[in-house]
């Protein structure tokens, strides 16, 4: 019986509406256009602006999208994850509530929480899934409204995010194509360079903590960047390595979106030209969950069966990890 593995059978993103330019941060914080380009590579982002909508707004989109180009009924979704790291309410699951609104009745769900990397970590876990033979369709979701935890009076931090995320079908393969390989890793000693303050068990809001404004997403990007440059590009050389992949033998990288510079130190440790390294932080910023997918989805279709892809990502927290997978069909 030939060997099961997990391939990515269709990639499907959305973005909200709203365009935010480096131009409107200049009237909102203390920065300018030059400035944000030369250190992120960003040139504008995308903004949820609708009051009362959450992650799982962003979410359904995808996944009703995905479901369509895979000719799937929602019924026969077995399983969903959804990695955020806002998700719309502390429970229930954000997962949860995009099943019930795509009306994939069968399938359980859950949340997967693991800052920028997330994406990554529910892709290998959701992979178990079918590799094990106990499910035929698995949609992984990476989608986040950093805009509902971004504080637009601190221009460390509101010049880099923004909404965004996209979905993928994850089913049974075996001709060998699919996901092959995955380094995933973390450390909890980083936390205190990338976090929030409050909002947890640890520290629930309280009057002080929002007047504080504590509830927003705090960074100092020094320390993240030295960690992101390395981590990166460690795992990606490594999974590399120990499948015997040279530079000329990869198609794609796709880098999680942080930070053009850290994609750049990443593609030139693997050896990689900058026409293998998909890219679209100028259009989108950092969507942390939904960076991956947002990538896939935008580089569709120049993908090609049997293309050797290398995913990266890196997180708060610390979390960071790659992926090695062969990718499974050709552009339609």
């Amino acid at each position: 019986m030939s060997k099961i593995t997990a391939a990515i059978t269709g990639v499907s993103g959305y973005v909200p509406e709203y365009v935010l330019t480096n131009k409107e941060l200049e009237t909102m914080v203390e920065t300018n256009d030059e400035w944000i380009t030369s250190r992120t590579g960003i040139k504008e982002r995308r903004i949820l602006k609708e009051e009362g909508q959450g992650t799982s707004h962003i979410a359904v989109p995808a996944v009703l999208e995905l479901l369509k180009k895979t000719n799937t009924k929602p019924e026969e979704v077995d399983l969903l994850i959804c990695a955020t790291t806002t998700p719309d309410m502390v429970f229930p699951a954000t997962a949860n509530l995009i099943t019930a609104e795509v009306g994939a009745v069968n399938a359980f769900g859950y949340d997967l929480q693991a800052a920028c990397s997330g994406f990554l970590f529910a892709l290998a876990t959701g992979s178990k899934f079918i590799e094990t033979g106990q499910y035929k369709k698995v949609i992984v979701v990476g989608a986040d409204k950093m805009s509902s935890i971004v504080d637009y009076t601190d221009r460390a931090t509101c010049i880099i995010f923004g909404d965004g995320g996209g979905a993928v079908m994850l089913e049974p393969n075996t001709e060998g194509l699919g996901i092959q390989d995955s380094i995933l890793k973390s450390d909890g000693t980083g936390a205190q360079f990338l976090h929030m303050k409050a909002g947890g068990s640890r520290k629930p809001a309280t009057i002080e903590t929002v007047q504080a404004r504590e509830h927003y997403a705090f960074q100092e990007g020094q320390q993240v960047f030295k960690f992101a440059v390395k981590g990166m590009a460690d795992v990606s050389a490594e999974v590399m390595e120990r499948n015997n992949l040279t530079g000329e033998d990869v198609a794609w990288l796709v880098p999680h979106q942080a930070n053009k510079r850290i994609i750049e130190a990443t593609a030139n440790r693997m050896g990689l030209s900058s026409e293998k390294v998909m890219l679209n932080i100028h259009k989108y910023g950092n969507t942390t969950s939904g960076t991956i997918p947002l990538c896939l989805w935008e580089y569709e279709d120049q993908l090609k069966k049997g293309d050797n892809i290398i995913l990266a990502a890196f997180g708060g927290g610390f979390t960071w990890g790659s992926i090695y997978l062969k990718w499974a069909y050709d552009p339609k």
